[in-house]
């Protein structure tokens, strides 16, 4: 059974909302999370500013996009602010996600306590492999690919995670589009895009981020080079 959704005190209509700002708004959660393993009650965006290294005038922007929470020298109330900001983000939701591809980054993904962390619950996982058809990995069993319709229909997924082949991404997303699954976390590389609107694509390309990291490095190198050189 799914959980029900909570009534949104926020506002929470991303239709009119930038798409930096829904970006932003897992990094509010992380740093909440911080903030209240810390036993803080209260946080000021001047605060928030320093530990996300983002402005303090952005942060109160962003967060007036869904109705503000903080009170003029007060500051936010942490908990109040990280309930709000799981409610927009759907954690606890109780979503459900199935895995397709069960290789090493499958596998690597469904031993991280990312899910559990943020109320997403994996409860099946797809491959074409004999040796892994039928086993579990983590508690969760692997189907053949094959029954993707069918699963997925048992089980409710609400949510499909691709960590396959590149090649197989666009014949598998054809698939998922007649499932009713609602979004599709796409780790093959294979930039996709739907013909069905109302399947939220996320495609994930890790090589990028890699790339803009060693792009800051050379940056940095060439700055330093520069500035030895005068």
């Amino acid at each position: 059974m799914k959980t029900e959704k909570k009534n949104n005190k926020a506002k929470t209509a991303h239709t009119e909302v930038s798409p930096a700002v829904i970006k932003r708004l897992p990094r509010y959660f992380r740093y909440l999370r911080e903030i209240i393993r810390m036993g803080k009650t209260r946080v000021s965006s001047a605060e928030l500013s320093k530990m996300m290294n983002v402005t303090a005038s952005q942060i109160r922007q962003d967060l007036n996009c869904f109705g503000g929470f903080g009170q003029q020298g007060y500051g936010y109330n942490v908990n109040y602010l990280y309930t709000n900001i799981c409610e927009i983000l759907g954690v606890g939701c109780g979503f459900r996600a199935a895995l397709i591809g069960a290789g090493n980054l499958g596998k690597a993904l469904v031993r991280s306590p990312m899910f559990e962390k943020r109320g997403v619950d994996v409860v099946a996982m797809f491959d074409v492999s004999s040796d892994l058809v039928g086993k579990k990995i983590e508690n969760i069993k692997v189907f053949h690919i094959d029954d993707i319709e069918r699963i997925f229909e048992e089980y409710g997924v609400d949510i499909a995670i691709l960590t396959l082949p590149k090649e197989y991404a666009v014949e598998v997303a054809e698939r998922l589009e007649n499932t009713g699954v609602s979004g599709i976390w796409n780790f093959t590389g294979k930039e996709l895009a739907l013909k069905n609107a109302d399947i939220a694509v996320e495609n994930v390309h890790i090589g990028d981020s890699l790339m803009t990291l060693c792009y800051e490095i050379a940056k940095r190198k060439n700055e330093n080079g520069d500035s030895s050189a005068k």
